[in-house]
Protein backbone atom coordinates (compact mmCIF):
# COMPACT_ATOMS: atom_id res chain seq x y z
CA UNK A 1 0.00 0.00 0.00
CA UNK A 2 1.18 3.45 -0.91
CA UNK A 3 1.23 6.17 1.06
CA UNK A 4 -2.07 7.85 0.19
CA UNK A 5 -3.88 4.50 0.28
CA UNK A 6 -2.56 3.66 3.58
CA UNK A 7 -4.25 7.28 4.89
CA UNK A 8 -7.13 6.16 3.50
CA UNK A 9 -7.22 2.99 4.39
CA UNK A 10 -7.08 3.73 7.93
CA UNK A 11 -9.32 6.54 7.70
CA UNK A 12 -12.37 4.17 6.95
CA UNK A 13 -11.09 1.55 9.26
CA UNK A 14 -11.21 4.11 12.34
CA UNK A 15 -14.81 5.29 10.74
CA UNK A 16 -15.75 2.12 10.88
CA UNK A 17 -14.26 1.11 14.14
CA UNK A 18 -16.09 4.25 15.88
CA UNK A 19 -19.56 3.30 14.16
CA UNK A 20 -18.63 -0.42 16.06
CA UNK A 21 -18.04 1.02 19.52
CA UNK A 22 -20.98 3.32 19.15
CA UNK A 23 -22.90 0.28 19.97
CA UNK A 24 -21.75 -0.01 23.25
CA UNK A 25 -23.18 3.78 23.98
CA UNK A 26 -26.99 3.74 25.31
CA UNK A 27 -29.54 3.90 22.20
CA UNK A 28 -32.75 3.43 21.59
CA UNK A 29 -33.73 -0.51 20.74
CA UNK A 30 -32.01 -1.83 17.44
CA UNK A 31 -30.48 2.00 16.39
CA UNK A 32 -27.54 0.68 15.67
CA UNK A 33 -24.84 1.48 12.94
CA UNK A 34 -24.37 -2.28 11.33
CA UNK A 35 -25.86 -1.59 8.12
CA UNK A 36 -24.89 1.21 7.73
CA UNK A 37 -20.83 0.33 8.57
CA UNK A 38 -21.53 -2.62 5.91
CA UNK A 39 -22.88 -0.10 2.82
CA UNK A 40 -20.30 2.24 4.00
CA UNK A 41 -17.32 -0.69 3.75
CA UNK A 42 -18.48 -1.58 0.34
CA UNK A 43 -19.06 1.78 -1.03
CA UNK A 44 -15.08 3.16 0.29
CA UNK A 45 -12.71 0.21 0.08
CA UNK A 46 -11.34 -0.56 -2.94
CA UNK A 47 -10.04 -3.70 -1.77
CA UNK A 48 -13.19 -6.58 -1.85
CA UNK A 49 -11.34 -7.88 1.26
CA UNK A 50 -10.94 -5.36 3.24
CA UNK A 51 -14.38 -4.09 2.27
CA UNK A 52 -15.66 -7.21 3.85
CA UNK A 53 -13.04 -8.37 6.51
CA UNK A 54 -12.63 -4.74 8.39
CA UNK A 55 -16.81 -4.38 9.12
CA UNK A 56 -16.80 -7.93 10.09
CA UNK A 57 -14.27 -7.98 12.74
CA UNK A 58 -15.44 -5.03 14.16
CA UNK A 59 -18.91 -6.13 14.28
CA UNK A 60 -18.23 -9.87 15.52
CA UNK A 61 -14.93 -8.13 18.37
CA UNK A 62 -18.58 -6.40 19.19
CA UNK A 63 -20.77 -9.28 19.06
CA UNK A 64 -18.75 -10.50 21.46
CA UNK A 65 -18.69 -8.44 24.42
CA UNK A 66 -22.70 -7.66 23.45
CA UNK A 67 -23.38 -11.18 23.28
CA UNK A 68 -23.96 -14.35 20.78
CA UNK A 69 -26.97 -15.62 20.05
CA UNK A 70 -28.45 -18.46 17.18
CA UNK A 71 -29.57 -15.47 14.23
CA UNK A 72 -25.81 -14.22 13.49
CA UNK A 73 -25.58 -16.33 10.59
CA UNK A 74 -28.75 -14.54 9.10
CA UNK A 75 -27.79 -10.99 10.28
CA UNK A 76 -24.05 -11.53 9.41
CA UNK A 77 -25.36 -13.45 6.08
CA UNK A 78 -27.15 -10.06 6.02
CA UNK A 79 -23.82 -7.66 6.64
CA UNK A 80 -22.53 -9.43 3.75
CA UNK A 81 -25.03 -8.76 1.59
CA UNK A 82 -24.91 -4.93 2.69
CA UNK A 83 -21.21 -4.72 1.89
CA UNK A 84 -22.61 -5.94 -1.71
CA UNK A 85 -24.70 -3.00 -2.00
CA UNK A 86 -22.03 -0.74 -0.71
CA UNK A 87 -20.07 -1.99 -3.74
CA UNK A 88 -22.75 -0.46 -6.16
CA UNK A 89 -22.77 3.04 -4.41
CA UNK A 90 -18.84 2.56 -5.09
CA UNK A 91 -19.18 4.85 -8.04
CA UNK A 92 -23.12 5.85 -8.00
CA UNK A 93 -22.42 7.80 -4.45
CA UNK A 94 -25.61 10.62 -4.78
CA UNK A 95 -27.36 11.41 -1.29
CA UNK A 96 -30.19 9.53 -2.88
CA UNK A 97 -28.60 6.47 -4.07
CA UNK A 98 -27.40 6.39 -0.65
CA UNK A 99 -30.65 6.56 1.02
CA UNK A 100 -32.01 3.84 -1.21
CA UNK A 101 -29.40 1.46 -0.71
CA UNK A 102 -29.96 2.25 2.68
CA UNK A 103 -33.46 1.19 2.80
CA UNK A 104 -32.84 -2.10 0.69
CA UNK A 105 -30.56 -2.97 3.16
CA UNK A 106 -32.74 -2.51 5.66
CA UNK A 107 -35.79 -4.60 3.61
CA UNK A 108 -33.13 -7.18 2.79
CA UNK A 109 -32.34 -7.38 6.75
CA UNK A 110 -36.50 -8.10 7.20
CA UNK A 111 -36.63 -10.73 4.95
CA UNK A 112 -33.57 -12.86 5.54
CA UNK A 113 -33.72 -12.25 9.69
CA UNK A 114 -37.29 -13.26 9.80
CA UNK A 115 -37.06 -16.37 7.22
CA UNK A 116 -34.43 -17.50 9.60
CA UNK A 117 -36.57 -16.69 12.48
CA UNK A 118 -38.81 -19.26 11.02
CA UNK A 119 -36.45 -21.75 10.27
CA UNK A 120 -34.70 -21.80 13.65
CA UNK A 121 -37.10 -21.08 16.30
CA UNK A 122 -39.61 -23.63 16.43
CA UNK A 123 -42.23 -21.30 16.57
CA UNK A 124 -43.45 -22.04 12.82
CA UNK A 125 -44.39 -25.06 11.59
CA UNK A 126 -41.89 -25.24 8.48
CA UNK A 127 -44.48 -25.10 5.91
CA UNK A 128 -45.26 -22.22 3.41
CA UNK A 129 -47.94 -21.71 5.59
CA UNK A 130 -45.46 -21.42 8.60
CA UNK A 131 -43.64 -19.00 6.61
CA UNK A 132 -46.10 -17.07 5.79
CA UNK A 133 -47.42 -17.21 9.54
CA UNK A 134 -43.61 -15.31 10.15
CA UNK A 135 -43.86 -13.43 7.77
CA UNK A 136 -47.17 -11.95 8.56
CA UNK A 137 -46.52 -11.51 12.56
CA UNK A 138 -43.68 -9.75 11.67
CA UNK A 139 -44.80 -7.29 9.33
CA UNK A 140 -46.53 -4.83 12.22
CA UNK A 141 -43.31 -5.06 13.64
CA UNK A 142 -41.80 -3.68 10.16
CA UNK A 143 -44.30 -1.32 9.46
CA UNK A 144 -45.56 0.34 13.15
CA UNK A 145 -43.35 -0.97 15.44
CA UNK A 146 -40.83 1.69 16.80
CA UNK A 147 -37.73 -1.34 16.68
CA UNK A 148 -38.45 -1.05 13.27
CA UNK A 149 -38.69 2.43 13.09
CA UNK A 150 -35.74 2.83 15.17
CA UNK A 151 -33.70 0.41 13.21
CA UNK A 152 -34.20 2.21 9.90
CA UNK A 153 -33.45 5.47 11.49
CA UNK A 154 -30.38 3.95 12.65
CA UNK A 155 -29.41 2.56 9.07
CA UNK A 156 -30.11 6.13 7.72
CA UNK A 157 -28.40 7.94 10.68
CA UNK A 158 -25.61 6.52 10.20
CA UNK A 159 -25.11 6.09 6.39
CA UNK A 160 -25.62 10.05 6.64
CA UNK A 161 -22.84 10.37 9.37
CA UNK A 162 -20.30 7.73 7.75
CA UNK A 163 -20.98 8.87 3.96
CA UNK A 164 -20.96 12.70 5.00
CA UNK A 165 -18.17 12.63 7.60
CA UNK A 166 -16.35 10.66 4.77
CA UNK A 167 -17.26 13.06 1.92
CA UNK A 168 -15.98 16.36 4.09
CA UNK A 169 -12.75 14.37 5.12
CA UNK A 170 -12.08 14.19 1.54
CA UNK A 171 -12.73 17.77 0.50
CA UNK A 172 -10.57 18.54 3.23
CA UNK A 173 -8.06 16.22 2.72
CA UNK A 174 -7.48 15.26 -0.96
CA UNK A 175 -4.97 12.33 -0.40
CA UNK A 176 -8.31 10.78 0.92
CA UNK A 177 -9.17 10.16 -2.44
CA UNK A 178 -8.45 6.93 -4.94
CA UNK A 179 -9.31 5.40 -7.93
CA UNK A 180 -12.54 3.67 -7.76
CA UNK A 181 -11.41 0.35 -8.99
CA UNK A 182 -12.75 -2.55 -6.55
CA UNK A 183 -10.30 -5.20 -6.37
CA UNK A 184 -9.55 -8.38 -5.20
CA UNK A 185 -5.36 -7.63 -4.04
Amino acid sequence: MSGIFDKRFATITSMILVAAISRFLPHPPNFTPVMAMAIFAGATFSNKIYAFLVPLCAMLLSDVFLGLHSMMVAVYLCFGIAVLLGAYLRNRKTPVNIVLITLAGSVIFFIITNFAMWLLSGLYPLTIDGLTMCYAAALPFYKYNTFFISSLLGDLTYSVVLFGAFALAERFVPTLKKARVWTAD
